[in-house]
């Protein structure tokens, strides 16, 4: 399976609805001047969903292993771009760390 194929099972399955891939945008969230995430966000069309009709997925690859990490994010009123997608994922994971 390409990986865009399963980035757009990822949207399917965590959100629900029909996914079709509308853009690619590339990515760069820097903090205190250092690059935190680098990559291209796959922007997809949501058909049949019951609130959103867009999503955001990428993929990032897991710290010492060969595997990557399928991330989906719906477009929402705080989330509007593939920058603020990957941001909301970046606090995300560093608040379940904390709370490890």
């Amino acid at each position: 399976m390409t990986e865009m194929a399963q980035l757009r099972e990822t949207v399917e399955k965590m959100h629900g609805g029909t996914a079709t891939l509308a853009q690619t945008v590339p990515v760069r969230e820097t903090f205190e001047g250092r690059a935190v995430w680098e990559g291209v966000v796959h922007v997809f069309d949501l058909a049949e969903h019951p609130s959103a009709t867009r999503a955001y997925a990428w993929s990032s690859p897991i710290e010492g292993s060969t595997k990557r990490r399928f991330f989906a994010v719906l477009h929402t009123d705080r989330i509007k771009s593939p920058l603020e997608a990957v941001r909301a994922a970046i606090v995300a994971e560093h608040r379940a760390k904390a709370l490890r």
